[in-house]
């Protein structure tokens, strides 16, 4: 049993062995040598590529804005019916939701029709 072993009779750890060294590099496995019209070109595709996703990336960003304050907007509008039913009497709380409703109806509208074309361009 070696649990009843004593430290001085634990088996010795083992050593694992060296990892072998790569072998030396011939001729053939150099990397060979780029033009500098090459470089150039492939430093140019690149800039052009980086440019691109920094377009994208604003584009995204612009969107991500829109819809939260879209989604802020919305919740604003939900949270006022809410006050406004709150503190009329209990017969008057379906025409202060259907009000709302409309204002919202009447807004999304406009902004459909006025407010895009507007803010985005034709």
């Amino acid at each position: 049993l070696d649990s009843h072993r004593s430290p001085a009779e634990a088996p010795p750890p083992s050593r694992s062995p060296r990892p072998p060294s790569p072998p030396p590099r011939s001729a053939r496995e150099r990397p060979a040598c780029v033009s500098m019209a090459t470089l150039e070109a492939r430093i140019t595709a690149l800039e052009d590529d980086v440019s691109t996703m920094q377009a994208d990336y604003n584009e995204s960003l612009d969107t991500i804005w829109m819809l939260l304050a879209a989604m802020l907007v919305f919740f604003m509008h939900s949270g006022f019916s809410m006050l406004e039913a709150g503190c009329v009497r209990h017969k008057n709380t379906q025409n202060i939701l259907a009000k709302n409703l409309i204002v919202v109806t009447v807004g999304f509208l406009c902004w459909y029709i006025l407010g895009f074309p507007l803010a985005f361009g034709a």
